[in-house]
């Protein structure tokens, strides 16, 4: 059964990707203007004779796309079979592949550095939430997370950006490391890459945690009112136990928003990386769209489709595991 199910899961997944790659491959190409013809013209202006400005677009970025548009969706979905996605128009030379993965390593650390944190300090925040929910400490733990939770993304980088410029300039905002030491596996470079880190960190951390928070606490609520849980109370069990099974059971949900959550790792976070200047995919992803890089987009695009797919296959089969009620379903089908 599982392996069932694994297998109609890769079905759908390919065929969601076929789909989106085929979508985004013509939309993308339903962008006005031309990237070969900007770069031309922009050589013109800079003063380079039409003639020298055409071998040049042609040896730095290569021909514009010949045939007709299917031909080129043809071309381009055979390159992908052979896991080619292409030359970087943004990088001359420089395979679409290898950019994804200088970007991605700007991206993936920080978003999942803040994402596991507010989700650790969201869960055990909402079971405090729910238990005292009838308190003080009950409304202010909603609250938090209900301001927290409508505030943007980049309200709060820039807010945490003019705070730690002007009122306590204690951590840089713009960049991945400081140019004084040498990249590499040392002390010096390490703390760096974690000090330019914090704030993009915590962005991610503050901006997800009120949706961590508010989950958990509807989750606790809800299992609450099961019928095991006023079973174990009405039989003396003690409240903390109760409590226990209550937060096992009532984190289970959550499980499948995480790993969703961690799919979405590769899309990045334009306007924080864009604030901090961080060299991640979002923000290259930006960049290609400005330059009309058709190649780095689809690329983007493929894989932060391909990410958000593998986070379901995974939430779903991760979430049969862990929960017996899902299992025996299974069995009794």
């Amino acid at each position: 059964m599982f392996a069932r199910r694994l297998a109609g899961h890769l079905a759908r997944g390919l065929v969601m990707i076929l789909v989106v790659t085929t979508v985004s491959f013509f939309v993308i190409r339903s962008v006005p203007g031309d990237p070969m013809a900007a770069r031309y013209e922009k050589l013109v202006e800079q003063g380079m004779s039409p003639g020298a400005a055409q071998r040049a677009v042609e040896v730095l970025y290569g021909f514009a796309p010949t045939g007709g548009l299917w031909q080129q969706y043809v071309d381009y979905m055979s390159g992908l079979l052979r896991l080619d996605l292409g030359q970087s128009l943004l990088v001359p030379g420089v395979s679409v592949s290898t950019v994804l993965f200088s970007a991605a390593k700007w991206t993936v650390l920080p978003v999942l550095a803040g994402t596991l944190l507010s989700f650790l300090i969201g869960v055990v925040m909402g079971v405090y939430a729910a238990i005292r929910r009838s308190g003080r400490l009950g409304d202010i733990l909603a609250i938090s997370g209900s301001l927290l939770h409508g505030v943007p993304q980049y309200v709060l980088a820039l807010l945490l950006g003019a705070v730690f410029t002007t009122l306590l300039p204690i951590l840089p905002t713009s960049g991945t490391a400081d140019i004084m030491f040498e990249p590499g596996f040392n002390a010096g470079y390490i703390g760096s890459l974690i000090e330019y880190a914090t704030l993009p960190v915590l962005t991610y951390a503050l901006a997800s945690y009120g949706g961590w928070i508010l989950a958990m606490k509807s989750s606790v609520v809800t299992v609450l009112g099961d019928d095991f849980i006023l079973a174990a109370e009405l039989r003396g069990i003690k409240r903390g136990i109760v409590f226990r099974y209550v937060a096992r059971n009532a984190i289970l949900p959550l499980f499948t928003i995480l790993a969703l959550s961690l799919g979405m790792l590769f899309g990045g976070a334009i306007f924080i990386e864009r604030i901090f200047n961080y060299p991640g995919l979002g923000l290259m992803l930006i960049d290609g769209i400005n330059n009309r890089d058709y190649a780095l987009m689809g690329g983007a695009f493929l894989l932060i489709t391909a990410a958000i797919i593998v986070a379901n296959i995974v939430a779903d089969l991760f979430y049969t595991v862990i929960d017996p009620r899902v299992r025996s379903g299974e069995g009794a089908a």
